[in-house]
């Protein structure tokens, strides 16, 4: 597959180039432009991704970092026995618990919510780091929800790290998970301020929190132009450019109850 010429495999990790030197000088280079391209191209381009993935793991399979990659790649095109099968191979060569939530998230992707839940009670769980065991109730409590105890997963998501007042990295998706699940489970009223928590706290957008708390309020987003076509006006007849009758991004904001 074709990698820019700007993509020199420089732009990795230190840790995977680390790993990367056991390899000849010039393979170590063509793996660590594959890892760039995956790494670069994972959530816009998923399919891509797997595919640089792919090449990465003909060239050096025997890498812990390569099957990492192979195995986000895998899970971002929701091939999760694949992903598994490369979490697995990657934890073999390292012993690291780092990937056991997303392995635990595989095996809820494959339909076997019970083994993501022995998973969350296993002892690896305890080696974690603090990012890691919210990651592990995310999923747990996700399994719940695929078995339909939703109650249960409500409670799983009540922590200290939920009760918390401080803003982590997980902070804006746990708050998010909770809102939903309350939601799911008619507690509306509650739902919508845990959904006004998770926007507050959800700095890079990692969540569409805001999109869903407009919707708890019946407020809908309406296109102006759309609108100004509707009753004959176009674009040219407009009074004057965006920003003076409307929005600067060319949308209304109207309030009502939503179907």
């Amino acid at each position: 597959m074709p990698i820019p010429e700007e993509v020199t495999g420089d732009e990795i990790d230190k840790d995977v180039k680390q790993e990367l030197q056991s390899l000849p000088k010039t393979l170590a280079e063509d793996v660590a432009r594959n890892l760039v391209m995956v790494a670069r191209l994972l959530d816009e381009d998923p399919e891509a991704a797997y595919g640089y993935s792919k090449v990465a793991l003909r060239l050096a399979s025997r890498v812990a970092a390569v099957r990492e990659a192979g195995g986000f790649a895998a899970y971002a095109n929701q091939k999760y026995a694949e992903a598994l099968a490369e979490f697995r191979a990657a934890r073999r060569m390292t012993g690291s618990v780092e990937l056991w939530p997303v392995m635990a998230d595989c095996e809820r992707g494959l339909g076997r919510p019970e083994k993501a839940l022995d998973m969350a009670g296993a002892p690896e769980v305890q080696k974690l780091d603090k990012a890691g065991q919210v990651e592990m109730r995310l999923v747990a409590a996700g399994a719940r929800r695929d078995m339909g105890q939703l109650d249960a997963a409500i409670v799983t998501l009540q922590s200290p790290e939920l009760a918390s007042h401080s803003v982590q990295p997980w902070t804006a998706r746990l708050r998010y998970a909770y809102a939903d699940a309350l939601l799911a489970a008619g507690r509306e009223q509650e739902a919508r301020e845990w959904f006004a928590k998770a926007v507050e706290s959800d700095r890079d957008g990692s969540t569409d929190a805001s999109d869903r708390l407009a919707e708890l309020d019946g407020v809908e987003f309406v296109d102006a132009l759309d609108e100004r076509e509707d009753d004959g006006v176009h674009e040219s007849d407009a009074d004057g450019p965006a920003g003076e009758d409307g929005d600067a991004d060319g949308k209304d904001v109207e309030d009502g109850e939503k179907d």
